[in-house]
Formats: structure tokens, sequence, C-alpha cells
């Protein structure tokens, strides 16, 4: 996760982390920033310029958001790999 925020260039890691932020600070919340993927799985919905799409997935869990995964979405449906990625670094970080 934290390779692919460093490998963005700053005005889009500014968004993406802004979008963050929001979150943490007003969880829970809802659509048009937040959409429920299921089993517990959260995406962070970022827009960036030139009509480029950013997602964040992550799991909430007590008052601690974990963020699991970040891609540049390129298809209207969330891909089922990168859905299959945050389960298993969820839990892999459940204790």
């Amino acid at each position: 996760m934290r390779e692919w925020l460093k490998s963005l260039d700053a005005e889009d890691r500014r968004i993406i982390g802004e979008d963050i932020k929001d979150v943490e600070f007003s969880w829970p919340l809802g659509m048009p920033l937040v959409r429920s993927l299921g089993r517990d799985i959260w995406e962070v919905r970022s827009s960036l310029p030139h009509g480029r799409i950013a997602r964040v997935l992550f799991h909430a869990e007590r008052d601690c958001m974990v963020l699991l995964h970040g891609f540049m979405k390129k298809t209207q449906k969330t891909p089922q790999h990168d859905i299959d990625l945050a389960l298993k670094r969820r839990k892999g970080c459940i204790t």
C-alpha cells in the first residue's frame, strides 16, 4: 500500500490523502466517498485529474482505519483480484 502511494505524483497523493482523512475523521460515511464491498471491506473513492479514478480498500476495526490495498480503477466494477488481495491482507492483520 505504501509503495503504491509513494509511486503517485504529489497532486494524486494529496487528493487521496485528503479523502482518506475525511473518511477517518467522519466515519461512518457513505456514498459518494465510501462504498461497502462486503465482508467488512470498504473503498474510498477518489477522483483524480484527467478523469482518473483511485480506490483505497480498507477495513474499519474499532477506532482504526486499516488501509489494505490501493489501485487505479480501469473498469466500472472493482476487480475481484483487488478485493481478494484486501481480504488476504485483512486476515493477516486481525489479531
